[in-house]
Formats: C-alpha cells, structure tokens, sequence
C-alpha cells in the first residue's frame, strides 16, 4: 500500500474539489438564505420601529401618498419590436464612447441602452448586447427616479410625468442634458444627466418652491426588470438582485430566492447602492449620500411578472421660496474590473468593487486575475497570459514542490527496504508500521509529501475558474487557433472527429474538445511516471482516472482546460528532472511499454 500512497491522496485531493465547492459555496449560502428567513420578522419589527423615530412624517410631516411604483402592479406587453416601442415616447439621444441608446422622455426613464464594446457572440457582426430595453417589451428592463408627494404637494415627477428638454438634446460625454417639469402648483423640478466615458450617470435633481409655504417630499429610485436570464442560478456566481449599505452589509438575493420570498426590507442608510445584476452586466443606483432612505427588494406576480430593487427617501422638505438639490448615481454597463475598482474609489461607493462576484476566495481570486490582467498588457494574449500565470505560480511554489518531488524520489529508491520490512513483519502490522516510521526517520522521508504538488493546484484551480467564470475581460477572449472564447468550452468534439466530419453531434453526447483530450492525456503521462498499483482494482481506477478527468473537463472554460494541460506538462517536465538528480527511476517509458506489451495467459 506504501507504493499507492500517493496515487490515492491524488484520488481523495480530486474528490475534494467538488467537496470544498459544496462546503465553501453551496453550504453557507443555503444556511444564510435560511438565516435571513428566521430573522425577517424580527427586523421588519425593528425597522419599523426605527423608521418612526427617523422619518420626519411621524412628527406631523405629510405622509407620501402611495409607494415606489411597481409592486402595486405591472405594464403590459403592448409593442411587437423594440423600434416599435422606442416609437411611442419623445427621447432624448444618448452618444458616448461606451454607450449608445435614449432617455425616455416620458418618467426620464433609462430604458434604451445598447454596450458599444460589447456584442452578443464572437462575432463582429453579432447584435451589440441590449442592456435596457421599454417596458412594453417582454424583455423590459429599465432604471427610473422620482418623486412620492401628497396633497400640498401636487403632482410630482413619476413614471407617467412628461418631461421637457432644456437646451441640449443629446447626451454625450461632454454635454449634459437639463430636463424641466412644472406641476399645477408651481413646483419646478429640474433634472440634469451627465454621462462620463464609461457607464456611470451623474443626476442632480433640483425641486424650487416658489410657493408661500413649505412642501414635503419623498425621492424614491427604482431598477426594474420583467424577464431575467436563462440560466440565472448558479453557485459560482450571484445574479439577481444586489445592494450594500454599511448598516446591512452586501445584499444579494437571486431572482429564485426572491420569487419565494416577494419582498425584503433591510435596514434604512445614508449611503450604499443597489440595483439588479447579471453575470457580465449590472444597472446600479446610488442614493444621495447623508439622506436616509428605505432599500426595497421584490418580486412581483401581479399580471406580469417583474423583479425591482429600489429605495425611497425620508421627508425631504422645500422651504417657501427655496429650493432643493438631490445628487444621485447611476451605473448602467459592463463589470469590467478597472472601471468597477475606479468607481468605488474615486466616488467612495461603498463596497461597490462586490458588485463583481469574487466569491469567498476572493483573496486568491483578485490576485489571480491581476496577475493575468498583468501579463495579459504584455503578451497581448489571455491565454498566453494564463500560460505565463502557471509558469509564475509554478516558480513561488517551486521550493515546496521541490521537496516533495525529491521525497518521492526517495521513497521510490526505498522501495526495495519497504517491501523487505513488509515481508519481514508481515504477521505483526504494529511492528511493521514502527520499522516503516523508523526507516522514514533514518532515510529523511516525508511519506505525505507527495500530496503537496496537488494540494497546491486546489486553490490555483479554484481562483483560476472564478476568474474565467465572471470577469468580462475573459469574455470572449481569443487564444489562438480555433479557440476564439477562452470563457467558453472547446468547441470542437471528439465525436465527430474535431469537425473534421460534417455533422453536430448529439446534444446527449457529452462535450469533448481537442485540448480536453489533450490535458487528459498530459494527466495519463504524469500518473504514468509512478509505479503502476499492484492491486487490480487499483490498477483500473489509475487506467481510468485519466479518461473519467477528460469527460469532466470537456464542458469547462477552455481557458481553465489550457491551463490544467499546461500545468500538467510543467509537473511532469520538473517531476522528471528532480528525480532524475535523486538517482530515482522514472517509470514512465516502462508503464507505456507494459501497456502495450502482451501479457500472459493465465495457463502460461
């Protein structure tokens, strides 16, 4: 059994995987979703009880006539096209570098926005990915500000209110766009949008009070949705609804989780944001800061189904003859790294660098894709940059995987002392584990070392598959050849010979590309540099474990399949040369061999 130690840690290490996903992802989650669950009547009771000593109204302050819109009820499916809906209202033009698409005049509604950099597939002629799309479509999905008022108010900016353009009737990166509404009783309600290069929207909202005494109102902010991905729920990533504030820390509940629960109300704050994101997008709101506000999370199944986050404001009151000045945020775009970093830096968003999923690993995982982003501005390639990645991590831990290569090398070279201790205590299993401590002792043996050089890929592995998993910047990333999406399995199939026969293979079939038989046969070649197991029960999981490795693997990012075979090549190439500095046998060309070579009959 001493022989095969290595050859089942390998085993137990390759089963710790899926392990340590269920343990660190699905187990926590699961426990914090029914967490949340047993505590909500108990802070909805707290909330309320802390909103009547917050919020101005209970002090004799007008009360806001109604909610934010959306629970109440759903817009109905009324256009054939999206042109078709963009038809109906007045807009105002959008034009930026990153962004293209329309301000819906009618609620200066964000709901026409088209990534310029971005487009649905590999190809350059593919669709640019729709963010946000009217609400009369079945993919509505829209972000809108307003106003809660009540009788001394009048009527105030909604959803419905139609807006005039002041000046300027397109926004770009370097020209705002000032919108104006007057209501019955005088309130003038001016909005400006400023948009930078990027994905982040400037709105000041002013409210002026010509009138003889003071009004009070309610802003309110709400990101809503009527459809949502098709494949929506995973461990590896949150989508679905998201917020952070500092009292309630980073929300995240996914589209399923909300469907069962309809509504969540934390905690109020005067800082945070939240919104709606999906695996490479997000449309986030940002209140303005020091103005307490109440975050909302639901799902509504009135007629149509919609999911929203939104907020709304405490009492904001408007002296006679004064005016107001609200200053709120609104990031509509894709998560790239650089700009989502920028953001919660540079404007102290609060923990708006989460709004990209790093998971629980996320002090392996950021590193890692600096790393890659590091090299990627180099070699101008991600896959060479994940190539030269496992060169890097493969040099920092070369001095522990040193030692334990040369401690395998070792006991290969004790093997003939180990057999003959065996032999010699065969009856006494006390007295042959003593002779086989002392003589690991004597001979300066770690008889576990061989574990280390395949723990260590474990977290490597992990970080790695994140990183490809949900940053954009591996989306559709080319390596070279036929591999144009690093974030996407291999395309081709072993079932119809790598494209080489005309015709799509099953769907039932399981995916298999060349670089999956590739890293398989890579890991066949660094098992065979072990001695073959004795046993046969051991000898066919050893035969089998390679192949069973390559269907697994076949349905992986290709980037992370590239990275496995790299890896593999690598260990075999300093496997093979710190054994050959101990004077150990490589067994390798003679486990090929007796593969191939006939073996006798039982009668012979």
């Amino acid at each position: 059994m001493e022989n095969n130690r290595n050859f089942f840690i390998t085993i137990a290490l390759s089963v710790m995987i899926l392990a340590l996903w269920q343990y660190f992802y699905v187990l926590p989650r699961s426990e914090a979703q029914r967490e949340a669950a047993r505590i909500e009547e108990q802070r909805a009771a707290e909330q309320k009880k802390a909103a009547e000593g917050a919020n101005p109204g209970t002090a004799g302050t007008p009360q806001p006539q109604g909610a934010v819109p959306g629970a109440a009820g759903s817009i109905a499916v009324t256009a054939a096209s999206r042109d078709q809906a963009l038809a109906k209202t007045n807009r105002v033009k959008i034009d930026t570098p990153s962004l293209e698409g329309s301000i819906n005049l009618t609620g200066a509604r964000l709901d026409d926005l088209k990534l310029k950099h971005y487009t649905e597939t590999v190809d350059k002629n593919s669709p640019k990915i729709q963010l946000l799309n009217p609400a009369e479509l079945s993919t509505g999905y829209f972000a809108e500000l307003g106003y809660i008022g009540n009788t001394d108010t009048g009527t105030v900016p909604d959803g419905a209110t139609v807006w005039k353009v002041d000046g300027n009737a397109t926004l770009t990166s370097s020209t705002p766009v000032t919108l104006t509404f007057t209501n019955e009783k005088g309130l003038i309600f001016k909005r400006s949008f400023k948009l930078d290069d990027d994905y982040m929207f400037d709105i000041v909202d002013t409210v002026e009070n010509p009138g003889q005494k003071p009004v009070s109102l309610f802003n309110y902010g709400r990101v809503t949705r009527f459809d949502k991905p098709a494949i929506a729920s995973t461990y590896v990533l949150h989508e679905g609804l998201i917020g952070a504030t500092p009292e309630n820390g980073l929300m995240e509940h996914k589209y399923a989780d909300m469907e069962k629960s309809k509504q969540y109300k934390p905690a109020i704050s005067t800082e945070g944001w939240l919104g709606i994101t999906d695996k490479y997008w997000a449309v986030t709101l940002i209140p303005a800061k020091n103005q307490p506000f109440q975050p909302t999370f639901s799902f509504s199944d009135n007629g149509r189904p919609s999911y929203q986050s939104d907020f709304m404001s405490n009492a904001i009151t408007v002296d006679a003859g004064k005016s107001v000045t609200v200053e709120s945020q609104l990031f509509a775009g894709a998560k790239e790294v650089r700009i989502i970093n920028a953001y919660a830096e540079n404007r102290n968003i609060f923990l708006f660098d989460r709004l990209i999923d790093w998971g629980w690993f996320r002090f392996i995982t950021k590193p890692m894709f600096w790393l890659i982003d590091t090299l990627y501005k180099f070699l101008g390639n991600f896959g060479l940059a994940i190539l030269a990645t496992t060169v890097v991590v493969k040099a920092i831990f070369f001095p522990l995987a040193n030692k334990s290569y040369a401690s395998m090398a070792k006991m290969k070279k004790v093997q003939p002392k180990m057999l003959e201790i065996r032999e010699k205590y065969a009856d006494d299993k006390m007295k042959q584990q003593q002779a086989m401590m002392e003589l690991y002792k004597t001979e300066k043996i770690n008889p576990l070392a061989g574990c280390w050089p395949v723990a260590l890929q474990i977290p490597v592995f992990f970080s790695l598959y994140k990183v490809l998993y949900i940053t954009i910047e591996m989306r559709h990333a080319p390596f070279f050849g036929w591999i144009q999406d690093l974030a996407a399995p291999d395309p081709t199939s072993i079932f119809n010979l790598f494209g080489l026969l005309p015709f799509a293979p099953p769907a039932f079939l399981p995916h298999m590309g060349v670089w999956a038989v590739v890293m398989g046969i890579t890991m066949f070649l660094q098992m065979r540099m072990n001695p073959a197991p004795p046993d046969p029960t051991q000898a066919m999981i050893f035969n089998w474990m390679p192949i069973i490795f390559t269907f697994m693997m076949g349905s992986f990012p290709a980037g992370l399949v590239i990275y496995w075979a790299w890896n593999n090549t690598l260990s075999i190439l300093q496997q093979g040369v710190i054994m050959k500095r101990q004077g150990a046998k490589i067994e390798l060309w003679d486990n090929l061999i007796a593969l191939f070579r006939k073996k006798p009959s039982p009668a012979e």
